[in-house]
């Protein structure tokens, strides 16, 4: 008896041991599991400020003094203020939040990275119709104040959104989410990679990172603006992913990658900002 009596002490630890680890396990697999259930963020929130900070100069005084009328009383109210509610909708606004979730990116899979809206957007449920939709109600001023100023913040995000490459990416790989990478010994995917890891790369304030980026050559004036713009600027970043090399060999980010496409994440940051702008000229310049 006395031989056999530390065995069930014995079991009991090891079954307390295996229940630790299993609690462990899940407690270190809980992250990953919340960033595959939430929507990635396009250039998260520093990449919006940018894009919103690049198109404040820009803005005509009737777009000017129009945003600041729809905005007074925002806790921030400017445009790099609201750049990032859309994304923040999942636990400020839950129900919009879902409503609105696919608004954010479409899914190019044709030739060519053209865009069919029967095809890449049913429903209207993509980035490029919800911008048409949006931007049409900023402009009309029959719409109340309270519906072009949620109209305001959806379109100062999703020209932002149309732009990061990832955004108007692949299904198959659901916009780079799946295709994971390595960065620096770290695991990660492609989209987060676009997101903020490459402007995390060279570990700039938002000030510093607003000079360089004014700082590049500004891009064409877009007057007047096409009607179809939000399409011509999905099928732009699409094609920024079609190209060779977008997606590395042996899934690892080097620093050479970071050099090749560091530049494309800025110029595509600074056409963002130029076309923000174009946006709500167009939409505001004439109206009150």
């Amino acid at each position: 008896m006395t031989a056999s009596t530390p065995t069930p002490a014995s079991g009991g630890t090891t079954r307390h041991a295996g229940a630790r680890r299993r609690r462990l396990a899940i407690l270190l697999s809980l992250p990953l599991a919340l960033a595959l259930a939430l929507p990635a963020q396009a250039w998260g929130p520093l990449g919006h400020r940018l894009v919103a900070r690049l198109a404040e100069p820009d803005l005509t005084p009737q777009a000017r003094a129009t945003v600041a009328r729809l905005l007074a009383g925002e806790p921030e109210p400017t445009l790099p203020g609201i750049a990032n509610w859309a994304d923040e909708l999942r636990s400020s606004d839950p129900g919009l939040g879902r409503r609105s979730a696919r608004w954010h990116y479409v899914n190019l899979d044709g030739d060519g990275c053209g865009y069919d809206a029967a095809r890449d957007c049913p429903r209207g449920d993509c980035v490029v119709a919800a911008l048409e939709k949006q931007t049409a109600i900023l402009a009309d001023p029959g719409r109340t104040d309270a519906e072009r100023r949620q109209a305001l913040k959806f379109v100062v995000h999703f020209v932002g959104d149309v732009h990061q490459p990832l955004h108007a990416g692949h299904a198959h790989d659901r916009g780079g989410n799946d295709y994971q990478v390595n960065y620096r010994n770290k695991g990660s995917n492609m989209h987060s990679l676009w997101d903020s890891g490459l402007l995390n790369a060279r570990r700039l304030d938002e000030d510093a990172w607003l000079a360089r980026l004014r700082a590049l050559p500004a891009p064409p004036p877009v007057s007047p603006m096409p009607a179809d713009a939000p399409r011509l600027w999905a099928e732009q970043s699409c094609r920024v992913v079609a190209a060779p090399g977008f997606y590395p060999r042996g899934h690892v980010i080097d620093e050479a990658y970071v050099d090749a496409h560091l530049p494309i994440a800025e110029r595509q940051l600074r056409l963002a900002g130029a076309h923000l702008a174009a946006t709500l000229n167009a939409a505001l310049g004439g109206n009150g």
